[in-house]
């Protein structure tokens, strides 16, 4: 198991911005009167898991075009630059989570 110490500082704040950015949709986005959002971080031998989980099915995140003026848009833009691989996962009704994961180099 990893222990956060040792997991370098790219990484750490690399993961920083994916949670900020998975969180701030669920909220914007996928919230529910009455319901939150579940946010996990699963540290893996060799990968960091970021999950947002939310009660919002229906309102699947896709990226898209941005104009210059816009002030929001830019979310999974980044989360897919920072990411190594992303996605969503639908189930069981009525939820939806929407994944990133951060390959972490070999421990030495």
């Amino acid at each position: 198991m990893r222990d956060h110490e040792v997991v370098p500082y790219g990484v750490t704040e690399a993961a920083a911005q994916v949670v900020a950015e998975l969180a701030t949709n669920a909220a914007t986005h996928g919230r529910v009167p009455g319901r939150s959002f579940r946010l996990a971080l699963i540290a893996r031998e060799e990968v960091l898991r970021i999950e947002v989980t939310d009660t919002r099915r229906e309102s699947v995140p896709r990226t898209q075009q941005t104009c210059s003026e816009g002030d929001s848009g830019r979310g999974l833009l980044l989360v897919e630059a920072l990411a190594d691989r992303w996605g969503i996962e639908l189930g069981p009704v009525p939820r939806k989570t929407v994944w990133a994961e951060l390959t972490l180099p070999p421990r030495s």
